[in-house]
């Protein structure tokens, strides 16, 4: 007989990645994937599957990624990629990723609170603006974090010491910093449970940490240094320093910051209830670097470095409507059931202003003329070419050509081809003036027009004729 209720967290999870998957095909079908930063990984995982360091000639010439940020976890997705040696793998893989992290969350909240309480649960994540920043910008290797942080801090709040310390370790092979996090889920353990156990944990992952920052990144780096050291750096008389940011934080979840209204949309979709939980101590180092750094990119909710605190968030939450259904047991379902309504509400209310809402739009099913127009030109390009190329267009090439930004760095001035949509300039890494006379420079170097069709140019240079 088919256990209907053990297959509802599967199922939930299976409903978010397809969900998950047609948002992600379309926006790339419709060029609105990048070179940075899906071009980027698509580039380490092809040189890992020819059996190569992870070089990203897209960073520059012979970058090694490892030496930008430590994921070795990549290699994980190798095999699905000799599949199908596309940039669509990765946000195929990305979207199981992210959409994993609904069961063990969701089977928990059954478990213990019911199958409606489940759902709701798996909504708040699921459609958390938190995910959906994530696969509306790109593929990241932090999506590997979220089911091993949604698995491990559950195991942690159900007193299963050996596994939540088992899914947090490959954590150090995502990124850098989360070796700290494993250091704090080492804590927990040692303080809840087996004090060896934790304590073990705990050192290893801060001398993760310390050995992948001081010692394999900068072994790796072409600059023989970690890239990012100075978001931690301050100029006398100029802005904060690291003290004075460290002081300013509690201010933060009481002002209208842009940290603040982080911390407020992080926690408002729980009700400000995943607070109450002591599992919430888990998000503290990555919360503690975002709002350490000047950099601002860091400290508001674009792009995907809330995924990491997602699965925290919503277990934190899970775990204090547990522990209040057990204080008022005559209450029932009653006692949570407000909490969770008003999750979904907060989350339908949110999910508005974040990029997952572009589904709403008819328009997001269709390619326009114009997207036609441009694939047909890329068709021109033949395979292994040495291709420079505008950030929407990179991630549509980098399966099949050596592919750089167009305009950056200095080494694609060696690509054979050049092909920009002039119609739609990023502005980044130039702006339109500034690609203009470059075009008008290649020009003059002996490049000629093989096609210009809709501000879709496609040039060749003198080395392919």
């Amino acid at each position: 007989m088919i256990n209907w209720p053990a297959l509802l967290p599967w199922g939930l999870a299976a409903g978010f990645f397809a969900f998950y998957a047609v948002f992600c095909l379309r926006r790339h079908g419709l060029l609105l994937t990048t070179g940075y930063d899906l071009g980027i990984f698509e580039q380490a995982v092809r040189s890992y599957a020819h059996f190569e360091l992870p070089v990203t000639p897209l960073k520059g010439n012979g970058f090694n990624l490892l030496g930008d940020h430590f994921s070795p976890i990549l290699l994980a997705l190798v095999p699905f990629y000799l599949v199908w040696p596309a940039a669509e793998t990765l946000l195929l893989g990305q979207a199981a990723l992210l959409a994993l992290a609904v069961v063990p969350i969701s089977r928990w909240a059954q478990r213990e609170l019911g199958r409606a309480a489940a759902v709701a649960v798996a909504l708040g994540y699921g459609l958390s603006w938190g995910v959906g920043s994530t696969i509306g910008f790109d593929f990241h290797e932090v999506a590997f974090a979220a089911p091993l942080l949604a698995f491990s801090v559950v195991a942690l709040a159900e007193r299963r010491w050996v596994a939540a310390v088992a899914w947090a370790a490959p954590l150090c092979l995502v990124k850098e910093d989360l070796g700290l996090t494993v250091a704090v889920i080492g804590g927990y353990v040692a303080w809840r449970g087996p004090r060896r156990l934790g304590l073990v944990t705990a050192v290893s992952g801060v001398l993760a940490s310390v050995v992948e920052l001081l010692v394999l990144l900068p072994a790796m780096s072409p600059s023989h240094a970690y890239n990012y050291w100075d978001n931690l750096e301050s100029r006398p008389g100029t802005e904060p320093s690291l003290v004075e940011r460290l002081l300013s934080i509690p201010g933060h979840l009481v002002t209208a910051t842009v940290e603040g209204r982080l911390l407020f949309f992080l926690l408002v979709p729980t009700l400000l209830l995943a607070l109450r939980s002591p599992l919430f101590l888990v998000a503290v180092p990555t919360l503690g670097w975002r709002l350490l750094s000047k950099n601002p990119m860091y400290w508001g909710t674009q792009y995907h470095y809330s995924v990491v605190l997602m699965p925290i968030v919503f277990v934190a939450f899970v775990d204090v409507l547990i522990r209040l259904r057990a204080a008022k047991p005559h209450w029932g379902r009653w006692a949570t059931a407000p909490f969770l309504a008003g999750s979904v509400v907060v989350t339908g209310v949110l999910f508005p202003f974040f990029p997952m809402a572009q589904v709403t739009d008819a328009g997001f099913y269709r390619d326009s003329a114009h997207v036609r127009t441009v694939q047909s030109v890329l068709a021109d390009i033949p395979s292994g070419a040495r291709v420079a190329a505008g950030n929407r267009l990179v991630p549509q090439l980098t399966g099949r050509c050596t592919v750089f930004e167009f305009g950056w760095p200095k080494d694609w001035r060696t690509a054979d081809w050049v092909v920009l949509d002039t119609r739609n300039p990023m502005g980044w890494p130039l702006n339109g003036d500034q690609e203009a006379a470059e075009i008008a420079k290649l020009r003059t170097e002996g490049f000629w027009t093989v096609r210009e069709e809709e501000g879709v140019l496609l040039l060749r240079g003198p080395v392919a004729e």
